[in-house]
């Protein structure tokens, strides 16, 4: 099975890369972040036929969406947003005892305030998902990078918005809900590690940084992981698609 993340920044902006990397990559389940678009402006050619799928968007403004692969559901499934979802935020479904869900948190430059709440809601909807006895796939562009290390030492900034202490505290909580982050475990060392560059200066061709897209899973499905890439040669979206590899169905 694959699993694949992308935060877009724009679906229109980026309709035929998406159709490229579908095709290139042809992953079993997507989770697409900052749409910027509300669901009646989504175009044509992305509504493949091949995926169930639900675009949860508003005008010009954050996004997400799911897609499921039809030849692994006998039916179509039931997509839904957990109680604490706001501004489009979060969309999950169920297969077989396993949650998939596609989040993008917010950034917190226009209100931080929101993006702890949003984290400390996160953390317990993942509590309850593990204590409910279903595993948990959670895929998309949490807005904090883990630690330095995830950070270009050029960008590493204290107590600036996606590096601060209190962000990455939250971050451990999630993950302490029984969550492993894959792309990390895979590769502990690598400190060159990045989803997200600035958008001048041509910092991506220089691999200066941030690592804010994950594959987070169930210790058993992450134990299944036998690779998660960060595409960075890919798309013109200021972040890269990470595509997680799992063995078996």
């Amino acid at each position: 099975m694959k699993v694949a993340t992308w935060n877009v920044n724009g679906i229109r902006a980026r309709q035929a890369q998406f159709c490229e990397w579908l095709a290139r990559e042809r992953p079993d389940v997507v989770c697409l972040q900052e749409l910027k678009a509300e669901p009646a402006q989504v175009p044509p050619q992305c509504r493949l036929e091949d995926y169930y799928a639900f675009w949860h968007g508003m005008r010009a403004y954050s996004g997400v969406s799911l897609h499921l692969r039809k030849e692994l559901f006998e039916s179509e499934p039931v997509f839904s947003h957990p109680q604490f979802d706001m501004e489009s935020r979060i969309v999950q479904a169920e297969l077989g005892g396993t949650v998939f869900a596609s989040v993008y948190v917010p950034n917190g430059g226009k209100d931080y305030a929101a993006k702890i709440t949003f984290m400390k809601s996160l953390a317990e909807w993942a509590r309850r998902v593990h204590g409910e006895g279903r595993s948990l796939v959670l895929c998309g562009d949490i807005n904090i990078t883990r630690s330095d290390m995830d950070v270009h030492p050029r960008e590493r900034k204290p107590g600036i918005i996606g590096q601060r202490p209190e962000e990455r505290e939250l971050f451990d909580l999630l993950l302490s809900e029984n969550l492993v982050d894959v792309g990390r475990a895979l590769d502990p060392d690598n400190a060159s590690l990045y989803t997200w560059w600035p958008p001048w200066r041509n910092m991506r061709a220089r691999n200066i940084g941030w690592r804010l897209d994950y594959v987070l899973a169930s210790p058993a499905i992450a134990g299944r992981a036998e690779s998660c890439r960060v595409l960075a040669d890919f798309g013109t979206s200021d972040h890269a698609p990470v595509v997680a590899t799992l063995a078996g169905a």
